[in-house]
């Protein structure tokens, strides 16, 4: 139940959000730099934790909706609350985050612990006044969007007009707007007549960071299809459809597999969209369909074990990729606990590990390195030796500073770059 599945910064990167498989969403606020203890800027500590979802049965169906959290969406703060949004299979909840530091007293009409008092025994009339009371920070479901999803949602983007939000499921996308919760508009509709016809499946969604006309959607085919909602209010009909052609002489059974995208996400810029497939992160520019302008291996020496993968089903893993702040550095999971980072100026490229045995308080972290067959080196691992029950799929990076959150199973890691 604590395994987590999904990883969060909101828009200031002062809050982290977590949530896991036990459907329980917990938030971690940064440290205010103190004084006398400078370094402690910049340590997590857990602010609010809550149960978003719980375990449902679909009696129509016949299908258990389990509780987990697959995506949180964090809205830009407005006021002293947060408002966030998690979503499990089915249900979207948003969410209010709010801070109490003061209580009413001195009610007329029932006592301090809240039971009524005999209305012939009040003889004056009493103004109440807030007391100073201890922190308590409480977490209200505000709007419940349900019952427009007749398959898993994989995705909810919330969009940049902070009126609406978009959510997406194998065959349908949805518009919602924050004040309606009992109608969605739908915007993508891929479903065919006949499912025996179904070819390709939508896999990941997201709104563009500026214009709040524009999203992109990827497929298990391995292709984006950017929709403009000003053109139509059906976006069956893409505005731009991006696709690499398959070099025929790299074709295998696990070609359609492995060619399946499994995160779409637009840089901060709103330029280029990056997508993740099993075996590699790809850099689009929007003005350019036919082809990537960059492509990074994330673990090319998994390309000979695909048939072993196939057997433990870890080839249908969905790992997640992000942006740091500038769009200048990609981030994304792998197994054994790695993650890789590329440098898109440098082409520099380094694989991190994740693990309890370096994850001392400003411990440094080593680069690791993998090797195929023949000779290994002291510090290197083989690529038979590497552990594919360890995975790393969700992580996520702070919106301004080189702050990383990367889920490895149930342990959540934050990483931070070495400041003299």
């Amino acid at each position: 139940a604590d395994i987590i599945s999904t990883v969060e910064f909101n828009h200031t990167g002062e809050l982290l959000a977590t949530g896991d498989k036990g459907g329980r969403v917990v938030i971690f606020q940064r440290e205010q730099e103190s004084k006398n203890q400078p370094h402690r800027r910049g340590e997590y500590n857990v602010y609010s934790t809550f149960q978003s979802h719980e375990p449902e049965f679909d009696y129509l169906k016949s299908l258990e909706i389990e509780e987990k959290i697959n995506k949180i969406r964090w809205l830009p703060q407005q006021n002293a609350a947060y408002f966030l949004l998690s979503t499990n299979d089915k249900t979207v909840k948003l969410w209010k985050v709010s801070e109490r530091d003061k209580r009413p007293e001195g009610y007329n009409l029932k006592d301090e612990d809240g039971r009524l008092r005999d209305p012939s025994m009040i003889t004056v009339l009493r103004v109440p006044v807030l007391r100073p009371m201890d922190l308590m920070v409480e977490a209200t479901p505000r709007r419940v969007f349900a019952n427009a999803h007749t398959y898993h949602i994989n995705s909810i983007s919330v969009n940049s007009d902070y009126e609406t939000y978009m959510s997406a499921d194998d065959l349908r996308i949805n518009l919602w707007n924050f004040e309606i919760t009992n109608q969605s508009f739908n915007i993508v509709d891929i479903k065919p007549a006949n499912m025996e016809e179904r070819t390709e499946v939508i896999t990941a969604a997201e709104c563009h960071p500026h214009h709040c006309n524009t999203f992109v959607y990827s497929s298990s085919k391995g292709t984006i299809r950017l929709c403009d909602m000003r053109a139509a209010a059906l976006c069956d009909r893409h505005a731009k459809f991006f696709e690499e052609p398959e070099d025929p002489s790299n074709r295998s059974f696990f070609s359609e597999i492995i060619s399946s995208i499994s995160d779409v996400k637009f840089s901060h810029s709103g330029r280029y969209i990056m997508t993740r497939d099993y075996l590699t992160v790809k850099v689009w520019d929007l003005n350019m369909e036919n082809r990537p302008i960059e492509t990074y291996q994330v673990h090319d020496y998994l390309r000979s074990k695909l048939c072993s993968l196939y057997e433990n089903d870890c080839i249908f893993d969905k790992f997640e990729c992000v942006w740091n702040g500038s769009d200048s550095v990609i981030m994304t999971g792998s197994y054994n606990n790695f993650f890789r980072m590329f440098d898109r100026n440098t082409k520099r490229d380094v694989t991190l590990e994740a693990s309890r045995e370096n994850s001392k308080p400003r411990a440094i972290l080593k680069p690791r390195k993998v090797c195929v067959g023949g000779k290994r080196r002291k510090d290197e691992i083989s690529v038979d030796s590497l552990d594919f029950s360890k995975k790393i799929l969700h992580t996520a990076w702070h919106p301004s500073e080189n702050i990383i959150a990367v889920a490895a199973t149930n342990n959540l890691y934050i990483f931070q770059d070495k400041v003299n």
